[in-house]
């Protein structure tokens, strides 16, 4: 027979009595102040590095004080789900969640993106092996455990948490993105607006479009504040900015999130070799969020035209890559095969989303040997 594990459902009612000691310090922010875009993004970023590393041990019993449950101080409050777990039954009702997936950057286990307590939650087991790596955008199944609703739904690589979390979930990521850069040997974190943005451990998570409505849609909580406060004054000595400040979000990405229309221009010089693409990317006008491959083994013809409003999903026939790489290595080419290649700039994400169809597409042949 195999034990069922007992769901304890107690929710969080009231957000009085979550604040603890501690604010955002006088002066913290000031090199950011007047700033935007990527010189804001910047400007956060020298703020909140190099903060106190944690090793991965130490992070169990840092959540059991940043995660406390405020009516219960015996139990932690899960990420997703909501509910009070006891403090004494880590490992085996709930663990370490990596709200950006560890996978996204094959960062592990290891110090500082693998122990940073800004993006660790407790969850439950068996829903952080559901979440997995998954993107964050909007999901179409409920997610059910042992029959049990748990206010999450998901999709072929998504997960959509339930709405109390969701503005939380955008915040951490946003945190994510800003205090990974790539400097000090660590990884450079992005958001990109597709989802299944990290097949091959690419540092890359989506859906930047959907955390960012969530972030608008779900406001900063006493709960966050709170959290916030004791990472800041007994583990790292860092914030997230986030939290502290939620219109940084809109002054970094809002402008890129806007609906501007499709790109002014396709991508020139479309060329491969060895089945690594490379194209040369527009820089002025209004310029795309991410391209669209579209891959065929029969005839340019055979592969489909994008429609606006319809987001294609990254598999074998299709691949989205964000604007500013320029390159994307197909893999799995067959010896004695042709492979037709179609590239189409696109602005916007979800229903929401422009695919420039006209006008130069650029397009490629190859024959493998």
């Amino acid at each position: 027979m195999f034990a069922v594990k007992a769901i304890c459902l107690t929710f969080i009612l009231a957000t009085t009595g979550y604040l603890s000691s501690g604010q955002i310090p006088e002066g913290y922010y000031s090199t950011a102040s007047g700033l935007s875009g990527s010189a804001l993004k910047a400007a956060l970023h020298d703020i909140i590095d190099d903060h106190t590393e944690l090793s991965y041990t130490a992070t169990v019993n840092a959540l059991k004080v940043t995660d406390e449950d405020p009516n219960n101080s015996s139990n932690v409050i899960l990420i997703y789900t909501g509910w009070s777990y006891p403090k004494s039954s880590y490992s085996y009702d709930w663990n370490r969640e990596h709200v950006w997936a560890k996978s996204h950057g094959d960062f592990g286990d290891y110090p500082p993106e693998g122990t940073d307590l800004h993006h660790l939650r407790p969850c439950d087991a068996d829903v952080n092996s559901t979440k997995s790596n998954r993107d964050f955008s909007k999901g179409t199944s409920p997610y059910f455990l042992n029959g049990i609703p748990t206010g999450c739904y998901t999709a072929p690589y998504i997960w959509e948490p339930r709405d109390e979390d969701k503005g939380d979930v955008a915040r951490m990521m946003f945190y994510m993105a800003v205090r990974y850069e790539g400097d000090n040997g660590e990884t450079n974190l992005e958001l990109v607006s597709y989802v299944n943005s990290s097949p091959d451990n690419e540092p890359l998570y989506g859906n930047l479009d959907t955390l960012f409505k969530w972030h608008n849609n779900d406001p900063v909580s006493a709960w966050e504040i709170s959290r916030n406060n004791k990472i800041y004054s007994q583990y790292q000595g860092n914030r997230n900015p986030f939290i502290d400040h939620p219109e940084y979000v809109d002054l970094i990405w809002g402008d890129g999130i806007a609906d501007e229309g499709e790109p002014v221009s396709h991508a020139s010089d479309f060329t491969a070799s060895n089945i690594i693409l490379n194209w040369n990317e527009p820089t002025t006008g209004v310029l795309p969020d991410a391209y669209l491959i579209g891959i065929s083994t029969s005839s340019f013809e055979a592969i489909p035209v994008p429609d606006d409003g319809v987001p294609v999903e990254n598999s074998s026939i299709s691949k989205n890559i964000a604007y500013g790489i320029g390159q994307y290595t197909f893999k799995n080419a067959i010896p004695g095969t042709t492979y037709y290649f179609k590239i189409y700039p696109y602005k916007g994400f979800g229903e929401a989303i422009n695919y420039k169809t006209d006008g130069n597409i650029q397009q490629v042949m190859i024959e493998i040997n």
